[in-house]
């Protein structure tokens, strides 16, 4: 037992309808990196909430380093050695570097020396940040580094890692991992939590995988293939997406030099965006977050105006038009925020269908909602897509985040657009619905719908797309073949190698 850091035994915790962890029990070594894996609703979230001191446990135990262990409070965690990186960053953008680490401190230094700290630890850990640089200026992956090196200071031994990899480049993922090999080769044990069964694969030295609030497996991961990883986290088989043969027809979405200011003071301007988009065809456009995806799909939904000639749908000059003009036309969009952007959390699930179908599915007549309809659309997205709910009178704020994704794709795909852009379609789904999500916009596609996939999940875009393109600070790149493309190049057009010399391909 010497090699145990923290040891977990029958965690269990309830809330009124679920039983979130059930008698949850596994170790993690000394000096490990180790994987927790399991699909939305498997409990992920509320067992590292629970050791990290954010959720009190209603039955079981810890220990660490063979002592009692039992945080009420994150502080607790963090002075017992359990530091944590969330998914969604912590930081103030008006603030600097060294103020946020400053921020997340329980005892933080005089400035100039926390300034030097942060200096030797981004040495020392190949993670160069400058303390002084103000976090709004920051790319999506130096914000995480700012994260990761304000828990390296306080020498964490046990580091909790939540999906680490979403918002960086190949090549930043590879720094990433450089480090976390390091902290581990140094004694530090890491949890670590992803979708990315690959990464899990090539990175951890156990798993530990979750269905249904309850441990179902142990292995590891270099052992077995991600889709037998995939298999052990959904407890089924599923079939991988399958292409259709298809025919890539006239152009249906055409951008003629798109720019656009940025809507704020951190947002991102577009610059100069020219694309085609032909029916039948997928493309997919890839870049680390913050690039300007959501400025690029504001300007297609029709929630940001563009000057005119600058937008066309079959031909039509749509920039002046708003999203009730653009969805009348089939122009229809799915943006990556699906609670209070794609979704009303307060809304029922019936409302929320409403909310972008009323028109195209004849919901509302005379100004008036028809009710029965309503709710026959928001039942058919649920059988289709799989949304996991007690019906379609509930609110959207009640559902999982990856139940509300199905839902909020579903909703769109259900009315036939002609012209489909999306935002990270399968963010925070386990690998079946993403698999089924994927299915879904391929279908759709074969029945001659455009495509326009939005992603920051690489394996996603190379799976389901025609051609690629890569934003960066607001400029698209030129979009290629995805048969032509290799990780490195896809890597370089991320990272804003606008200048590769390659064909534009339409």
């Amino acid at each position: 037992m010497a090699d145990i850091l923290l040891s977990i035994d029958g965690l269990t915790k309830a809330y009124p309808g679920v039983v979130a962890n059930d008698d949850v029990s596994f170790e993690i070594r000394r000096g490990e990196i180790h994987a927790l894996l399991g699909e939305n609703g498997a409990g992920k979230s509320t067992l590292v909430k629970m050791i990290y001191g954010l959720v009190k446990p209603d039955r079981g135990a810890m220990t660490l380093d063979g002592a009692g262990f039992a945080p009420t409070r994150p502080s607790d965690a963090r002075q017992s050695g359990v530091a944590m990186v969330f998914q969604h960053f912590s930081l103030f953008e008006a603030l600097d570097v060294a103020e946020n680490v400053a921020l997340g401190m329980e005892n933080p230094p005089p400035a100039r020396d926390l300034a030097r700290q942060i200096r030797e630890v981004s040495e020392t850990y190949g993670l160069p940040l400058d303390p002084d640089r103000t976090v709004g200026t920051l790319s999506a992956g130096e914000r995480q580094r700012v994260e990761i090196i304000r828990c390296l200071l306080q020498n964490p031994r046990l580091l909790i890692m939540d999906e680490p990899t979403s918002v960086l480049t190949p090549q930043e993922v590879e720094i990433l991992f450089q480090t976390l090999r390091k902290l581990k080769a140094e004694g530090t044990s890491i949890l670590y939590i992803s979708h990315k069964l690959e990464e899990i694969r090539a990175l951890c030295d156990h798993a530990t995988i979750l269905r249904l609030g309850k441990k179902v497996a142990t292995c590891t991961p270099a052992e077995v293939s991600a889709r037998e990883l995939a298999e052990m986290m959904v407890g089924a088989s599923f079939a991988a997406p399958e292409a259709r043969t298809r025919k890539t027809g006239e152009v249906l979405l055409e951008l003629r030099g798109l720019s656009l200011p940025a809507p704020g003071a951190f947002g991102t301007p577009l610059r100069d965006i020219s694309l085609q988009l032909r029916q039948g065809e997928v493309l997919g456009l890839g870049g680390v977050a913050g690039n300007g995806q959501d400025e690029l799909l504001a300007a297609l939904s029709g929630e940001r105006l563009a000057p005119a000639g600058t937008v066309f749908l079959k031909g039509s000059d749509i920039g002046r038009d708003g999203p009730v003009k653009r969805r009348d036309a089939g122009l229809l969009s799915a943006p990556e925020e699906r609670l209070g952007h794609a979704a009303a959390p307060d809304m029922s699930l019936i409302e929320n269908g409403v909310l972008t179908a009323a028109r195209r599915k004849g919901l509302v007549s005379g100004g008036m909602i028809g009710w029965g309809r309503a709710r026959g659309f928001a039942e058919e997205v649920i059988r289709r897509f799989d949304v996991r709910t007690p019906g379609p009178g509930t609110a959207a704020r009640a559902l999982s985040g990856g139940n509300l994704q199905k839902f909020v794709i579903g909703r769109e795909i259900v009315q036939d657009p002609d012209v489909l852009v999306v935002n990270q379609p399968t963010w925070g789904v386990d690998a079946a619905a993403a698999a089924a999500i994927r299915q879904a916009l391929l279908d759709l596609a074969a029945k001659g719908a455009a495509i326009l996939c939005i992603s920051q999940d690489l394996d996603e875009l190379m799976e389901i797309s025609d051609r690629f393109g890569a934003l960066n600070e607001g400029r698209l790149s030129a979009t290629r073949p995805v048969a032509e493309l290799d990780i490195e190049e896809i890597g370089l057009m991320m990272g804003g190698a606008h200048d590769m010399e390659v064909a534009h391909v339409d």
